[in-house]
């Protein structure tokens, strides 16, 4: 079977863009440690403004269940973080920020932003872990991320029924 130029072109191209979608090379223990903990974080101060704003007492189970769960997760890491020399981020990064401002301003929607952004930031992070477990050369953090997982499943799978409770 011979390809012809324009096969070629369009089958080359699509090869090339596939691989810009492969990750060159794993993410450092730095990064995943970075990315993972900032997130973390963010949920905590997500979920601390939603026990202070929101009325509903599910949204408040929720919002403690995601404390005690962040805050457990984070602790594990940081001994993991401890034991490889890498720091646990010092901040959220920006769009978490963004994310926790947005909420504040609202208003009367708030368990309906809450729960958005509940779904939208377990979807990501979850792709985190995902990828670290896939590519992780370093075998701590993915036993740490493994273990993690599973957690961070169940609370996508809680977000999206408040979310579908407040979407109405």
């Amino acid at each position: 079977m011979k390809l012809s130029p324009s096969l070629f072109r369009v089958t080359g191209f699509a090869l090339v863009l596939g691989m810009a979608c492969v990750p060159a090379y794993a993410a450092s223990p730095a990064v995943f440690v970075d990315h993972a903990s900032a997130k973390s974080m963010a949920e905590i101060q997500t979920s601390q403004l939603a026990l202070e704003k929101s009325q509903s007492e599910d949204v408040k189970n929720f919002a403690q269940q995601m404390i005690k769960d962040h805050t457990d997760a984070n602790l594990r890491l940081a001994t993991v973080a401890q034991a490889l020399k890498v720091p646990l981020a010092r901040e959220t990064d920006l769009m978490d920020r963004a994310k926790n401002m947005v909420l504040q301003y609202r208003g009367a929607s708030f368990d309906n932003a809450y729960a958005d952004n509940q779904v939208k930031a377990h979807e990501v992070i979850i792709q985190l872990f995902e990828d670290e477990i896939r590519t992780s050369q370093t075998p701590a953090l993915s036993a740490f991320a493994k273990e993690t997982l599973l957690m961070l499943q169940e609370h996508l799978k809680m977000a999206k029924q408040l979310q579908a409770k407040y979407n109405q």
